[in-house]
């Protein structure tokens, strides 16, 4: 019963407030693909469902830097309404060496940056308390992480390889010439960069597009949607964006579409 309650009620984050993303500064761009904002609306709190990407954030949430590890799938985390979410998200394969961490064991969790050991987390997270609103700690946020970043060792660029191929749905087994890896060596080095195998990043990026598809459709029939995103058929992805999600792909559709935002 309760899972066929989130079905019905989970809100994607997307609609449940406004989502802002923002240029990463040259010096970051090597360790951070993007940095955002999120305010969450006001009012009732609603059950948001945080879907897997394949990414590693370092969030600023309720007054500490926390690291968001990389999801499986959705996350249902409990987030005051009203509250401003600020985020960075770790290029790929920036995360583990940034925290002197194997993602394989931040799989599902979400960590006090404090816990990694890191010197500068009291003073970042002391002048961040001190800014006047969101928009002052987006910039601070940024700043911080670029005089961060002069003394972080810079990903390997294999990660980027190797997300570029999920990310295209491009097969896996393709990246051992290419690398010059074994199977278990690139497993092995999936684990260490983004927390699972590289089967399990293709399948979230998939799921990825099928979202990407959604915000861009307002009329599009599903099986089209499954074609399109890289799905086998309509019966796959229903399969997989139910287990990504917890919800069906005609609920995403309904939030994400342009009609929907349109109203």
């Amino acid at each position: 019963m309760a899972s066929g309650k989130r079905k019905e009620t989970a809100l994607l984050a997307a609609r449940a407030g406004r989502y802002r993303e923002y240029a990463t500064p040259p010096a970051l761009r090597r360790h951070f693909s993007h940095l955002w904002s999120h305010a969450l609306h006001d009012g009732p709190p609603a059950m948001v469902a945080i879907v897997p990407d394949g990414y590693c954030d370092l969030l600023w949430i309720e007054g500490r830097l926390v690291v968001a590890g990389p999801d499986r799938t959705a996350a249902f985390p409990i987030i005051r309404p009203g509250a401003t979410v600020i985020g960075a998200r770790f290029a790929p394969g920036a995360a583990a060496p940034w925290l002197k961490t194997p993602l394989s064991a931040l799989v599902g969790c979400s960590v006090p940056l404090d816990d990694f050991g890191r010197k500068d987390t009291a003073e970042f997270e002391a002048r961040l308390a001190d800014c006047p609103d969101p928009s002052a700690a987006t910039a601070l946020f940024g700043r911080l992480l670029e005089g961060a970043a002069r003394h972080e060792e810079e990903p390997a660029r294999e990660a980027a390889v190797i997300f570029a191929a999920a990310d295209s749905g491009r097969a896996a087994s393709g990246l051992l010439d290419r690398l010059g890896m074994s199977e278990r060596q690139l497993r092995r080095r999936c684990h260490h960069h983004f927390g699972y195998g590289a089967k399990t990043l293709e399948r979230i990026r998939r799921f990825q597009r099928f979202l990407d598809l959604c915000r861009r459709s307002d009329t599009m029939p599903l099986a089209r949607l499954a074609l399109e995103a890289g799905f086998a058929d309509q019966p796959h992805m229903t399969r997989e964006v139910g287990e990504l999600s917890t919800l069906t792909p005609a609920v995403i559709l309904d939030q994400l579409s342009l009609r929907q935002r349109a109203d």
